[in-house]
């Protein structure tokens, strides 16, 4: 109802408020996202989309905040959950229902592994488990250098395949580029990039302008910085989010 939608409005600019008063706190940051949350429920659609879009943000400023804020993680999870289904049904997301539904179950099972006797949880694990990219934690393409030069020029990097688990980031050899051969012979063993979770010292987005153009990650290790491109934003912060977590 209009009355509703009001309330929750009003409840929105007191979050934000708090959120002005105490910039630190990621309860606040997570009560602003589920009152986002809540007032997308009862908006027209037209208006839904970017509603969700700024709680997506909210959880995720929270998670920033405090790693293990197991709440902001689990409505991260949710939340994305009900963009799929969204997504599924009329479209318009930069990502692909598929893609947001493994994202959700990623947020959904690192919940629940902070927080596993919780029975909600436990029951939105059940509902999730087959969306999860196992073995894995994440799946998905990045633009890279080549291994051995990695201040190569742009047309030398190539969207490839990366995989994330609990031990390291992985490129894969799946990339668009055909293997080049000269004289009936194929290329030497081309070397991948490999970057030990162990060593990884910070991640963040990165706009240098010698990246080639996209949603840039800069990865800090012991050994230097690693950087890759993104397709999306989007797809950037599910990246940011998995290697943190």
């Amino acid at each position: 109802t209009k009355e509703a939608e009001e309330l929750w409005q009003q409840a929105i600019m007191n979050y934000d408020k708090a959120v002005q008063l105490s910039w630190n706190s990621p309860q606040a940051l997570n009560n602003w996202g589920l009152g986002l949350q809540e007032l997308s429920a009862i908006v027209p659609a037209k208006d839904k989309q970017k509603i969700i879009k700024t709680a997506i943000s909210k959880f995720r400023s929270a998670i920033q905040l405090q790693f293990d804020f197991h709440r902001a993680i689990y409505n991260l999870g949710t939340v994305l959950y009900g963009l799929a289904e969204d997504t599924s049904r009329s479209g318009g997301a930069d990502n692909s229902p598929s893609d947001l539904y493994s994202q959700s179950a990623i947020y959904v099972a690192a919940a629940h592994a902070l927080k596993p006797n919780y029975s909600v949880y436990r029951s939105a694990l059940r509902l999730v488990r087959s969306m999860l990219p196992l073995p894995y934690l994440k799946v998905g393409y990045l633009t890279a250098p080549p291994a051995d030069d990695p201040i190569a020029p742009h047309k030398l990097w190539e969207r490839s395949q990366f995989i994330l688990n609990h031990e390291e980031l992985q490129q894969v050899n799946t990339s668009e580029s055909a293997p080049a051969k000269s004289n009936g012979l194929v290329e030497k063993t081309k070397r991948f990039i490999k970057v030990d979770v162990a060593d990884i010292v910070s991640v963040s987005t990165c706009s240098d302008l010698t990246l080639p153009p996209g949603a840039g990650l800069c990865i800090n290790t012991t050994h230097g910085p690693v950087f890759l491109v993104a397709e999306s934003w989007e797809s950037l912060d599910g990246w940011l989010d998995a290697i943190r977590l």
